[in-house]
């Protein structure tokens, strides 16, 4: 289980390993290995996930290898993991990298390959996707560095509130509500401080739902859930801080035809990135209009014990254990799917 990553959300992903490796130990035996801040893999004893510690160790990016983690100081094989399962959060981890060593490795892995990890990631691609896929958004726009001097053009186009992101993180790092023009400088500048491309998205007054996505082709949505803030706006601290007061709903109240409406825009979402494996869809039901827009989508949703994806799907049957196992399953089946591929040419 890969886990930590040089990531903003590095935390999240220990916090989330450690509630992964528990659900997974009844099953399967459990493989942590951490990435450090600084991108080194460490082996670690045991079953039991740590924020530090461990023995240095590669995959060789190549299919001869089988998949094993050999030492980096002598390069003996230490372990050879039947199944990689990425626990990684944001960059370096979500965005389809260690999903590339993996596909190099030929190895099964869970969750989304390399393309679909790419676009789900990076909103700006993520939301040309959707647009594609006709999949409703919210008003957007994306700056770069050198795009600062149309800030108040972008107030004037979009409104106010607005909500300022890096494109290429979650866990709302980097992420700010503003609210009067002359905030908007300063929010860009934080969120530029974690990517080159930021994203600006009008406000809406709505309602916060999630649903989570389970499967590769033929993928089914679970019951919808409901947040509700302790704050102005779901961030990290919302999400995170054992003070939060942010209450969850589960599941949503929301009448049938409209449960029915979210789950058929979350395997719409879903597919328009080709994501496989799982992914949370989270979406903001307009309170006036009741009209759903799809915010965005995340391939390796949060998986601590207070997480909406795994509550979700509990909510509607599939208990914690079983989940795991699942992804597990799918992760074989689609390495299974991608082994089948003819990568020779011949009449």
């Amino acid at each position: 289980m890969l886990f930590g990553g040089r990531s903003g959300e590095h935390e999240v992903s220990v916090r989330s390993a450690v509630s992964v490796a528990q659900g997974l130990a009844a099953r399967h035996d459990v493989i942590p290995l951490l990435v450090d801040h600084d991108g080194g893999w460490w082996l670690q004893e045991g079953q039991a996930p740590a924020p530090t510690g461990g023995r240095a160790v590669f995959l060789v990016a190549a299919p001869g290898d089988g998949g094993a983690l050999r030492a980096r100081d002598r390069g003996d094989v230490l372990a050879r993991p039947d199944v990689y399962f990425p626990v990684l959060h944001g960059t370096y981890g979500e965005d389809g990298t260690v999903q590339g060593l993996l596909e190099l490795a030929s190895v099964p892995y869970v969750g989304s390959g390399v393309a679909a990890s790419a676009a789900a990631m990076d909103k700006e691609l993520m939301k040309g996707l959707f647009a594609a896929a006709g999949v409703p958004q919210t008003r957007h726009v994306v700056l770069r560095r050198g795009d600062l001097a149309r800030a108040e053009a972008v107030v004037a186009d979009l409104g106010l509130p607005l909500f300022v992101k890096p494109a290429n993180l979650g866990s709302s790092v980097g992420v700010s509500k503003v609210k009067d023009g002359a905030s908007l400088r300063p929010a860009l500048e934080q969120a530029f401080a974690y990517d080159r491309k930021v994203v600006v998205e009008a406000g809406v007054d709505a309602r916060e739902i999630e649903i989570s996505v389970l499967g590769n082709d033929g993928a089914r949505a679970s019951l919808p859930g409901e947040i509700l803030p302790d704050r102005e706006f779901y961030d990290y601290e919302s999400k995170y801080s054992a003070e939060s007061k942010t209450e969850l709903r589960i599941p949503a109240p929301l009448p049938p035809a409209k449960i029915e409406e979210l789950q058929q825009l979350g395997v719409r979402a879903f597919e328009a990135v080709d994501a496989c494996g799982y992914a949370r869809v989270d979406f903001l039901v307009e309170k006036k209009s009741g009209r759903v827009l799809v915010n965005e989508i995340n391939t390796i949703p949060g998986f601590t014990s207070i997480s909406m994806f795994p509550k979700l799907w509990e909510a509607s049957g599939l208990a914690y254990a079983d989940l795991l196992a699942r992804l597990v399953e799918l992760g074989r089946e689609r390495h299974a799917e991608r082994a089948a591929l003819r990568t020779t040419y011949s009449k």
